[in-house]
């Protein structure tokens, strides 16, 4: 799948400098449960110059989340939407991904999915307060309630965290808790903006937010499948086995309406896969396959077995890049994980944000050679605010021309790096 270009402000417009949103009145707010009213509300958001929304939804026992409650805060008040009685809410998410507004989110990765399936496509000038506060030297990912108590000094309740949001009528409680999760978002995005420009970090959040949104459509669109847990070392034939199978898994669960999981495990998905045999009582003999349910199925998967084997190998997926190991590799990463943790504290920024112990392995094998199968494109931390970031105090501890070392054990950051550092 293409991807269009970013929809991030022009570099420049705002890299250093903001404009600050205008809050919601709180004292404003109303439910909406008729479709008309809810049609009206639409027209309305389309000239919004901020959307800040949340979602209350239950996932645990259907194919797709159950999406009960969606609330918005713009400068003109708070409402929450009840899906239940509508007809359909596919407008609300026509809007999200229209017109020149600023999206607001917290850990917003289940709205976004809602917003994929209904649009198949993402909304424009995204911000997601989790990861901005990241990207401010706020712990990531941070909780809401703890966004909100540290920024905008406010104890929210946690009373209705286990409420059954499907239950009807909604109670004010429910209400209340429910407004409380967007009431405070547009502030949040206003005081980690301040921050954000002070680090000159505003135009970095724009881009990070939505390389983090694709990567949510990708793993969303593209390929769901490769997302068995397992998967990654198996050989073509075993991938064509696991595609097979998980496709027939989606469709059970599908028709069902239960998670998929609950059809197949991923770990059977992957025993089928390595056993690569379309054998009734092979398949019979693997261990969680005594099911009652799954017992009436096995003619079904082995089936889908079969039409795999006798397909050709060229249809087949080619496994992706087997990243290089070893335990050079592994001392060098361990020891790169520390000294990134000593800079990101010193720069102000979440660790986890700028890079993982595989983007860490990434970085050494591509700097020592030591595959070709990694292009400098591929390393995350040798692209855009990263590189400039981290990527030159990484290659000087690679050389050895600076050292990490205790510099004050008793202190918050007793690690400091020595030697002539050079930054760019």
């Amino acid at each position: 799948m293409s991807e269009p270009p970013l929809h991030t402000p022009e570099t420049g417009t705002r890299a250093s400098s903001f404009e600050p949103l205008t809050p919601p009145a709180s004292s404003n707010h109303r439910m909406i449960v008729e479709q008309r009213e809810f049609d009206d509300y639409c027209a309305e958001l389309e000239s919004a110059e901020a959307i800040a929304f949340d979602t209350e939804f239950v996932s645990e026992d259907c194919y797709r989340p159950d999406l009960c409650l969606i609330q918005v805060a713009t400068q003109d008040g708070l409402v929450v939407i009840d899906p239940k009685p509508l007809d359909s809410v596919d407008r609300f998410w026509q809007v999200i991904i229209e017109g020149d507004h600023e999206t607001i989110v917290h850990s917003g990765r289940e709205e976004l999915r809602f917003c994929l399936h209904a649009t198949e496509a993402l909304p424009k000038k995204l911000i997601d307060v989790q990861l901005a506060a990241g990207l401010t030297g706020l712990e990531y990912p941070a909780a809401y309630r703890t966004l909100v108590h540290k920024l905008v000094h406010v104890e929210l309740s946690k009373a209705e965290t286990r409420t059954n949001w499907r239950a009807r009528p909604l109670t004010e409680g429910q209400i209340g808790y429910a407004l409380t999760d967007v009431d405070h978002l547009i502030p949040l995005r206003n005081e980690l903006f301040k921050r954000l420009a002070r680090l000159d970090r505003v135009q970095c959040c724009y881009e990070e937010t939505e390389i983090w949104a694709r990567g949510v459509q990708r793993a969303e669109m593209v390929d769901p499948w490769r997302r068995v847990g397992g998967s990654g070392g198996l050989n073509p034939k075993g991938l064509a086995i696991v595609k097979a199978v998980w496709e027939w898994r989606e469709e059970t669960a599908s028709r069902r309406n239960c998670p998929a999981r609950r059809v197949l495990r991923d770990d059977l998905v992957v025993e089928l896969a390595k056993r690569s045999s379309h054998n009734l009582s092979k398949i019979k003999n693997i261990r969680g396959f005594d099911r009652g349910d799954l017992k009436r199925h096995l003619d079904e998967i082995s089936s889908r077995i079969e039409s795999v084997l006798n397909s050709s190998p060229s249809t087949w997926p080619r496994p992706r890049n087997q990243r290089p190991s070893g335990p050079s590799l592994g001392l060098l990463v361990q020891f790169l994980q520390t000294a990134l943790g000593c800079i990101c504290r010193e720069k102000k920024i979440a660790t986890s944000i700028v890079g993982t112990s595989q983007d860490l392995r990434d970085f050494v094998a591509f700097r020592l050679g030591l595959s070709d199968q990694i292009a400098e494109q591929d390393v995350s931390l040798l692209q855009g605010w990263r590189q400039k970031l981290v990527s030159d105090l990484l290659d000087q501890l690679l050389r050895g021309e600076i050292s990490i070392g205790v510099d004050n054990p008793k202190a918050d950051q007793p690690l400091r790096l020595f030697g002539p550092i050079e930054e760019e």
